[in-house]
Parts: C-alpha cells; sequence; structure tokens
C-alpha cells in the first residue's frame, strides 16, 4: 500500500466514522424548547463538534489500523472480492 492509498484509506474512514458519531447524544433546539428565530427545531441546541472529531479521530484510527493490517497482510485481496470471475487468472512465473 502506499502512502497515498494509505491517506485516502484513512480519510475515507475518518468521514464514515464522522458521520456516525455525529448524531450521537444529539440535542436539538426542539428537544430542548429554546429554538433560535431562523434556525429550524432540528439544529443542534450545543455544539459538540471538536469532542465529536477528537472521539471520531480514535475510533477512525483503530478501523484503519485494522483494515491497513489486512490489505498489508494479504488475508483478502482484489481477487477474493472478483465473485464474477472478470479478472484474468494470475501469472506464475
Amino acid at each position: 500500500m502506499t502512502i497515498t492509498a494509505a491517506l485516502v484509506l484513512y480519510a475515507v474512514t475518518w468521514f464514515m466514522t464522522f458521520f456516525i458519531v455525529l448524531p450521537l447524544r444529539l440535542k436539538t433546539q426542539g428537544d430542548v424548547g429554546t429554538v433560535v428565530p431562523g434556525t429550524p427545531a432540528g439544529a443542534p441546541h450545543d455544539e459538540n463538534v471538536g469532542r465529536k472529531a477528537k472521539i471520531t479521530t480514535a475510533i477512525a484510527t483503530v478501523i484503519w489500523a485494522i483494515l491497513a493490517g489486512i490489505i498489508l497482510s494479504g488475508a483478502i485481496s482484489v481477487r477474493d472480492i472478483d465473485w464474477r470471475g472478470i479478472m484474468p487468472p494470475e501469472r506464475t512465473q
């Protein structure tokens, strides 16, 4: 795996994890009962984006390490997910 591939894998893992962590423990303005004029009732009551980003970074780093380990070890390769048999057979030398 190249450095660029590792960074792309981490970025994708981080953002997917972030979108899962973001709505956890969300208190909306409608839930609290104080809706700021000009905002929807579903808008967040307080900002916890920094804390959620730190949590996301910790979780995404663990997930990325597992995925990178699987890729680097060769336990799962692209040929393992070629269910339709489109890839040509491997050349042996």
